[in-house]
């Protein structure tokens, strides 16, 4: 994959086109749009791209139809699924085709950009390992655990969640080489795998520090300044979602939602839930977990009464 990852985004409404150009854009991606499933299948074929955002919904070629063409046209392309109709008959069917993730209409840009950065990391994992045994990149000892699990529940209905859940706690977190494992020992598509990984906020593609902290990115949150909470929290851990400080103190997620909006913004650490958020507050109840980051928020403090006094006088 190039560099720089080309995204095609698929929608009869320009507007989403525009906005998720203006979003993906900003973080360096290459973004083309498309009106609909004939156009996209024309632009594909004149075009090399890593990922198609595609709306399920449209005239003439529908988004299944499209996804159907692509599996078979170019089936190293990934798909992700833009949704203001999400039905679970229709996400169904297009998990069973092969997508990577889905994210429903309206969309925040924090939420759109979290589903692209997953989606091109699983893209990337998926050619990584492409060939690669199990057995390289894990003692045997965790293979025959992960094995053992996959015997166990592999003939039981809704086996995915609680052998996602076991190898999680035998590895630590789910890798794409640990995903393709399940998916093959399960019989499961990888992409439905990994859509579930994805959409679970406890469950984790990368290695956890000792404190692990959830930042919502809903868009009850989003209106209420999440992101210039989870700017200073990225500042101040010097990391970005998904990453690990380098002490292995606290790992970042951005999650969809946390189920408590009347909350908003919220932020979790481990199992513990912390609304009304501001950046000063984020930092001081991080400080709890580490002595160091209490005297960043106070500096947080510091600057903001500055600028209060300045303003007054």
């Amino acid at each position: 994959m190039a560099e720089k990852a080309k995204i095609l985004v698929v929608d009869d409404e320009i507007i989403v086109i525009r906005s998720a150009e203006r979003v993906l854009k900003a973080e360096g991606y290459i973004v083309g749009g498309a009106l609909g499933g004939r156009e996209a299948i024309k632009k594909i074929e004149e075009n090399g791209y890593d990922l198609v955002f595609t709306d399920l919904k449209m005239p003439e070629v529908d988004g299944i139809t499209l996804i159907r063409w692509l599996k078979k046209a170019n089936p190293s392309i990934g798909i992700v699924i833009i949704t203001g109709y999400p039905s679970q008959e229709t996400i169904k069917e297009a998990l069973e085709l092969g997508i990577i993730d889905y994210v429903p209409k309206p969309f925040t840009p924090s939420v759109l950009l979290d589903v692209t950065s997953r989606a091109v990391e699983w893209i990337k994992g998926k050619k990584h390992e492409e060939g690669k045994k199990f057995a390289e990149e894990f003692p045997p000892a965790m293979e025959a655990e992960i094995e053992k699990v996959i015997k166990e529940f592999r003939h039981r209905p809704g086996s995915l969640i609680p052998v996602l859940q076991r190898a999680q706690e035998i590895v630590g977190y789910l890798p794409p080489v640990v995903q393709r494992k399940i998916s093959k020992g399960l019989n499961i598509p990888p992409a439905e795998v990994h859509s579930v990984v994805s959409f679970y906020s406890f469950f984790t593609m990368k290695p956890r520090g000792d404190h692990n902290v959830r930042v919502c990115l809903g868009t009850a949150c989003y209106v209420r300044g999440i992101e210039t909470i989870l700017g200073k929290i990225k500042e101040t851990l010097k990391i970005n979602i998904g990453d690990t400080t380098e002490n292995r103190k606290f790992s970042l997620e951005g999650v969809r939602c946390l189920g408590a909006c009347g909350l908003a913004p919220v932020m979790v650490i481990d199992q513990e839930t912390y609304g009304a958020m501001t950046p000063k507050k984020a930092l001081e109840v991080i400080g709890q977990y580490d002595p160091n980051i209490s005297k960043a928020s106070s500096k947080v403090g510091t600057t903001r009464n500055r600028e209060e006094i300045e303003e007054v006088s």
